[in-house]
């Protein structure tokens, strides 16, 4: 294999919906190249979200899964031949290391759940500007790749590094577009778990999820998973970029929540997910029949510290259930939960969930909100009719 590329990549689509009105979202679905029919948010530069119907899988497939791009020049052909991964800066031995050296040292996996900064932010109100989001921009996959903190050992990391910035293939374009530039502090770049990743359900990563090499932090989120990762450079003192400094930050206090009418005056870089839990099975809108037992299941996830219990509600949340919790893939993988359920009278049926994890915390009961759309983690509710 000497290469990949996707041709017609740039599809007809839409562009985000900027109303005001929180349940008006765009709904056109298209197939680009490698994927299934998927919604379409933007095409230029990519954004497609995963059918909610995928999420009954441990791993959400490759064909499936989410595609967060930035810049408007995104890779569409990767030349294997000439490809390298750069490593320099303030370390020992700068390294230009290829697709097959990397594969060559020694390689690890990880299931992890790789999840936009901004799922959800459709859903909230006041409505915001930027990707209008379901639930859907997140996935969980099993990473396979190369250690970051064995790259930066072999290219032997000098006294008084502070981070490491990382660059993908992608492009502005324009002068006045800054490159999509993220940074790690070196202790963060050197956790073990962290990898730049070849490989994703045991296939070669897709072109549109960052081939030939991504950037894989378990537990944070994905705005640091740099895709089609090209250049890791080593720095004496803090990162200063756009991408840092601008965009992608929360509110410093308050749990990362502010309200519209005062707004934080202190924000930090968004960093480590937060505990979440969605019903897979049924559908909203499904119609189930009463007095028969149905299985209800789900996912959940946190940053880190793993899942500790779910529980469910089919009253509105005025009583709750504990599930059953599925195989353990680990402490940053969706763990799947499921539980039977009776409905006993005809009508609408509100059916709820939320997760605990290790660490203790809960989810709340109520949407909390800030400017930019982050760190949606409330009690997720769902509607459907038993007949």
């Amino acid at each position: 294999m000497t290469g990949a590329g996707v041709s017609g990549l740039f599809l007809p689509g839409c562009q985000p919906s900027l109303d005001t009105t929180p349940e008006v979202v765009p709904t056109t679905y298209l197939r680009f190249p490698g994927k299934v029919a998927m919604r379409v948010l933007n095409d230029r530069p990519p954004c497609l979200e995963t059918p909610w119907e995928y999420f009954q899988h441990d791993l959400t497939p490759n064909e499936a899964f989410y595609v967060r791009w930035h810049l408007q020049m995104i890779p569409t052909e990767v030349d294997l031949r000439t490809w390298r991964l750069t490593i320099a800066g303030h370390v020992e031995r700068p390294l230009q290391l290829s697709l097959d050296e990397l594969r060559r040292m020694e390689s690890v996996s990880v299931v992890a759940v790789n999840q936009c900064s901004g799922n959800s932010r459709s859903l909230f109100a006041p409505r915001l500007p930027g990707a209008q989001w379901g639930n859907g921009a997140m996935g969980n996959a099993r990473w396979t790749g190369v250690r970051l903190v064995d790259l930066l050992r072999r290219a032997g990391v000098r006294n008084g590094a502070v981070e490491v910035s990382f660059t993908g293939l992608d492009r502005g374009g324009l002068a006045s577009v800054p490159d999509y530039v993220k940074s790690l502090p070196v202790a963060i770049a050197q956790r073990p778990e962290v990898l730049v990743a070849f490989a994703m359900n045991g296939q070669p990563l897709p072109l549109l999820n960052g081939f030939p090499v991504r950037l894989v932090i378990p537990g944070w989120f994905a705005t640091y998973w740099i895709k089609s990762l090209s250049e890791i450079e080593v720095l004496d003192h803090p990162f200063t970029g756009f991408w840092m400094r601008e965009a992608y930050r929360i509110p410093e206090s308050n749990e990362g929540l502010e309200r519209p009418e005062q707004l934080a005056p202190r924000t930090i870089p968004i960093h480590v997910m937060r505990v979440r839990s969605f019903i897979t099975r049924p559908l909203a809108g499904e119609r189930i029949a009463v007095g028969r037992s149905y299985t209800i299941e789900g996912i959940a996830f946190d940053g880190g510290s793993g899942i500790q219990r779910v529980e469910f509600s089919a009253d509105g949340g005025s009583t709750w259930q504990t599930t059953a919790l599925g195989e353990d893939l680990g402490p940053y993988a969706f763990r799947r939960w499921r539980v039977q359920w009776q409905p006993s009278t005809r009508g609408e049926a509100r059916l709820q969930v939320r997760a605990a994890s290790n660490a203790g915390a809960t989810q709340p009961a109520a949407a909390g909100w800030n400017r930019a759309g982050y760190l949606r983690n409330v009690i997720e509710t769902i509607s459907l009719q038993v007949v």
